[in-house]
């Protein structure tokens, strides 16, 4: 009896040393995680300071929760992603994916991070807006293996056995939404997200009408009976999402596209090539200075004055950076309508206001905040804190305190401040204005310089501002 208990027991412990991991267990014990994704502004790309995207942030998110680096791969087509995931190639894709019927049977989904609308997209002024797919009068193209192929196949089948399309597989949604604008093509199809970020860049961009009802967005994992890293994923979504760090990601990547302007954006991009050399040397100078990038100061004074040196508000603040007198006076200038120094001068304070707002809170809600306090000064700024706290919001995020910048304006909550009453809406527009401004900015000093077409007529001929 005693051999027989110490064989059992000498074959437990041989179970016990068994190789086998689970996916997870290998994945922690490499210290790796790979992704595969695309490039794109709403997914994965390089900026000027490395990797970033809305998908890269939530990957990098994932890698940390696990406490691993991650490894980002992307191949040569969108339809690679889906078969890399199935083989075991990759751990998982972050790609903007649409959760479909026919994903589903390659690829196991993580649970949604976001709803978005597949629509049609023409270019205005020069393309009829159709009514819907019958009345297409040109040519459709979309990305090959996307959902939104899969969903023109459904729809030729039960509604529209005429319609046709060409489907690219070389180029991707950005590519093609860029050659609608061109007059390239005629229409393509987009998810919504991804084109309230491009018609900032393509402003003739509009949409004609949706293909199908919202469709949410996940992560796609292999299928198999291995789910540890389907598990984790589904917990880091858990507590992403509770936390409210999802919603700021996506605050931080959508939250100040939503507003589309047509003749502003075309009127900043003209502002872009006309007025804007006369100052970048100096911007570029005085981001230097003081450690700003000059775009984003170039921004700020694009919100305040349009690049006008000799700009006068209704309040009596003047100038491109529209100083008060009471900052020359502070920062010891001579004239606020000379470019340098008020460009000089914005970008001192700008940096004095960023200065004050805590180190702990991280990029890009540190500049966020620090606008906002530019705009309608640091005392009101921490009073709109101090009640974001008090509603048992995040006063350390951005997302929480636009919420909360408004009240300030209504007697039941200035009352409560130390600072009283602000015009509170006007801070949160100013932000995402020079959000937008911003990101034009980089889009067109990073992209090959040619030249933007020109407007319309009855663009060119609108008054100047």
């Amino acid at each position: 009896m005693t051999r027989r208990i110490y064989i059992l027991l000498f074959l437990i412990a041989i179970a016990g040393c068994s190789d086998e991991r689970s996916l997870l267990e290998e994945i922690q014990a490499s210290g790796e995680v790979v992704m595969v994704t695309r490039n794109s502004p709403t997914s994965y790309y390089l900026g000027a300071d490395g990797p970033t995207g809305f998908e890269y942030d939530l990957a990098q998110a994932f890698a940390d929760h696990l406490g691993v680096r991650l490894k980002v791969v992307v191949p040569d087509g969108f339809n690679d992603i889906l078969p890399m995931v199935a083989s075991g190639e990759v751990h998982f894709a972050a790609a903007g994916l649409t959760i479909t019927d026919v994903r589903k049977l390659i690829v196991r989904f993580a649970p949604s991070y976001q709803a978005i609308i597949p629509q049609l997209v023409y270019r205005a002024n020069t393309t009829p807006e159709p009514a819907d797919l019958d009345d297409l009068n040109g040519i459709l193209e979309v990305l090959a293996g996307s959902s939104h192929e899969e969903r023109l196949k459904e729809l030729k089948a039960t509604e529209y056995p005429e319609l046709n399309w060409r489907a690219n597989a070389e180029l991707d949604s950005e590519e093609l939404l860029r050659l609608v604008w061109e007059q390239v093509i005629d229409y393509t199809i987009a998810d919504s997200n991804e084109i309230a970020i491009q018609q900032r860049f393509y402003p003739e961009l509009r949409t004609a009408f949706a293909i199908s009802d919202p469709q949410p967005l996940a992560w796609a994992f292999a299928r198999g009976p291995d789910t540890s890293l389907y598990n984790a994923a589904k917990q880091f979504f858990f507590e992403l999402r509770n936390s409210g760090r999802l919603a700021q990601l996506i605050e931080r990547y959508y939250g100040h596209v939503q507003d589309f302007d047509y003749v502003g954006t075309r009127r900043y991009l003209r502002h872009i090539q006309t007025r804007l050399p006369d100052y970048t040397e100096i911007f570029q100078q005085a981001a230097r200075d003081h450690d700003i990038d000059w775009r984003l100061l170039a921004a700020v004074g694009y919100q305040e004055s349009h690049w006008r040196p000799d700009a006068r508000s209704p309040t009596g603040v003047r100038g491109i950076m529209m100083l008060t007198l009471n900052t020359v006076k502070y920062l010891g200038l001579d004239d606020r309508l000379d470019p340098v120094q008020s460009i000089h001068g914005g970008a001192e304070y700008l940096r004095m206001m960023k200065e004050k707002i805590p180190e702990r809170i991280p990029e890009p809600d540190r500049t966020w905040l620090a606008l906002a306090a530019y705009n309608v000064g640091f005392g009101h700024l921490e009073d709109a804190r101090r009640l974001t706290e008090a509603n048992g919001a995040d006063p350390d995020r951005w997302v929480d305190v636009k919420e909360h910048l408004p009240l300030l304006s209504q007697k039941k909550w200035y009352k409560q401040t130390r600072f009283g009453y602000a015009r509170g809406h006007e801070p949160v527009q100013y932000v995402e204005n020079i959000r937008s401004y911003y990101d034009i900015l980089v889009w067109y000093t990073e992209r090959d310089q040619e030249p933007v077409p020109s407007p319309p007529q009855w663009i060119s001929d609108f008054p100047a501002l």
